[in-house]
């Protein structure tokens, strides 16, 4: 197991564009194929899977990197410094439930932190850093700045993938959705969610 204590945490710029796109599709080829077809997946990065600008300039999307180590193959990309971005994942005030800028079912409205619950969003992790606890330090860091903001519900359009970290982080399942994609293709996803309580002055995250 790779050293986490190392791994750190901050927010995408648009200069992390063209790394995020081959971390995206890294991820994408190489944890989903377990749980979708070659079609489904080819048609999901070109329409769902993939960077929402939005989330960068709204400075919601977070990267994880660890020291570049010399060993190109165990990376997404090297950065100009030395570390490299080995997974990615976000948290949104608009209402879109998934998708990337090529998605034409966007909805860029801001939420209401009183009444809606925020959005996860986009949440890839390189194959060669998958189960390490990449996404599960992206994901309390999400929860953590949305609840900040006022929201004290969280949820998502899970893959078949993601669902399985997300469960085990307290979101439960709320209802399958099936996403039409551009090559004739559906992706089944998964709509879940979760609820922040606050006890005694902390935050605890509960299902």
């Amino acid at each position: 197991m790779k050293a986490t204590t190392q791994i750190r945490l901050r927010l995408a710029t648009p200069e992390d564009v063209p790394v995020l796109r081959k971390l995206i599709e890294a991820s994408v080829r190489g944890l989903q194929t377990e749980d979708y077809t070659p079609a489904q997946i080819e048609g999901a990065l070109q329409t769902v899977f993939g960077v929402d600008s939005h989330l960068i300039a709204d400075g919601t999307y977070i990267v994880a990197e660890a020291p570049s180590d010399g060993e190109p193959n165990a990376q997404a990309a090297v950065t100009k410094s030395s570390w490299t971005i080995i997974g990615c994942g976000g948290w949104s005030k608009r209402k879109t439930l998934y998708g990337s800028d090529h998605w034409t079912g966007r909805e860029d409205a801001l939420l209401d932190p009183q009444r809606d619950a925020a959005k996860i969003r986009a949440f890839f992790i390189h194959p060669h850093w998958a189960r390490q606890g990449v996404g599960s330090r992206i994901l309390q860091a999400c929860e953590e700045a949305a609840h900040a903001a006022g929201f004290r519900r969280y949820e998502m359009g899970a893959t078949l993938t993601g669902a399985k970290l997300f469960g085990a982080k307290g979101y439960v399942h709320v209802k399958p959705i099936s996403i039409p994609l551009n090559n004739g293709e559906a992706l089944p996803v998964i709509h879940m969610e979760k609820r922040a309580y606050e006890e005694a002055g902390h935050v605890v995250k509960r299902a």
